[in-house]
């Protein structure tokens, strides 16, 4: 298949390159559905950043974020993820921005799990209140561990991605996708760089555009926002467009091709402006070519 061409630096920063191998039965035949028969080729990518680099040039994408964190009782994934990431994004450390997180559940040393991040190389900590089965603002009822591990990124300047909106694996909990959590974390923490992830899709996008324009330094990652019911969504999406981060969400269920979302992304009626800085501009802004 020939490389496509493309007028932008595209910057995807939401795409699920995991250890799937580690996930529970239960869970992996939920990511299963519907990939049954890619899901050998899936699982082979997850073994080989070559085979990743190739889709992407076939898709005309130039970055990836590598989302991963750890989830071991609801997902599987253990802090094994982390140094995943981190060897899977050392093949073309330009290309690859890789992503990890620290379990504030699990940490008995936030701060030092937050520096070894930095020292692996994450470029973003994923909270997953859905998988990690806690508010996103649970220290401030009594969650201590969570507190310092943002303290710690606020200090090392690691920006946080946080998921928002439903979940659809057994055991995950959507009561905790409510974007309104960041309403906390965004005062306590105003030099943290926090990125909204899927923009609280399907349930909460008013809550989640309330928070974009109340919050300079929150971003929106609109992974797993169907393209064409963006504006649907989110039809003020100009009103905060210098902080929109472009995301797929893929391979996850729904998102079949990197380039397909793309194009119809390119279909909006944006101003070129206003796409250039979706797709490349506002994601150098966060993440500076290395």
């Amino acid at each position: 298949m020939s490389h496509r061409v493309t007028p932008y630096r595209i910057t995807d920063v939401h795409i699920h390159i995991q250890p799937w191998r580690d996930l529970k039965p239960h869970v992996m035949e939920v990511m299963r559905r519907g990939k049954e028969q890619h899901w050998e080729f899936l699982i082979s990518i997850m073994d080989d950043p070559q085979a990743l680099l190739q889709i992407l040039d076939q898709a005309g994408a130039w970055r990836v974020g590598l989302v991963n964190y750890p989830s071991p009782d609801i997902m599987g994934f253990t802090n094994s993820t982390n140094d995943f990431a981190a060897k899977y994004a050392s093949a073309n450390p330009e290309r690859l921005l890789p992503y990890g997180g620290v379990h504030p559940r699990f940490t008995t040393d936030p701060e030092g799990d937050v520096d070894r991040l930095v020292d692996l190389g994450i470029r973003t900590l994923k909270i997953h209140p859905n998988h990690q089965v806690f508010p996103a603002n649970a220290y401030t009822n009594g969650m201590e561990m969570l507190g310092r591990i943002y303290r710690r990124c606020e200090t090392r300047g690691l920006p946080v991605m946080v998921h928002t909106g439903t979940s659809i694996f057994p055991g995950a909990r959507s009561k905790y996708g409510n974007p309104m959590e960041l309403d906390d974390i965004a005062i306590d923490f105003p030099n943290l760089p926090i990125i909204m992830a899927h923009g609280g899709r399907p349930l909460y996008m008013e809550e989640a555009f309330f928070i974009l324009r109340r919050h300079r330094h929150v971003r929106l990652d609109v992974s797993g926002i169907p393209p064409l019911k963006l504006l649907d969504y989110f039809p003020r999406l100009t009103e905060i467009v210098d902080r929109v981060l472009w995301g797929t969400d893929w391979p996850s269920p729904g998102v079949s091709d990197l380039r397909q979302n793309v194009d119809q992304f390119l279909t909006l009626p944006l101003s070129e402006a206003h796409r250039r800085a979706v797709l490349e501009t506002n994601a150098l802004t966060l993440f500076p070519a290395s």
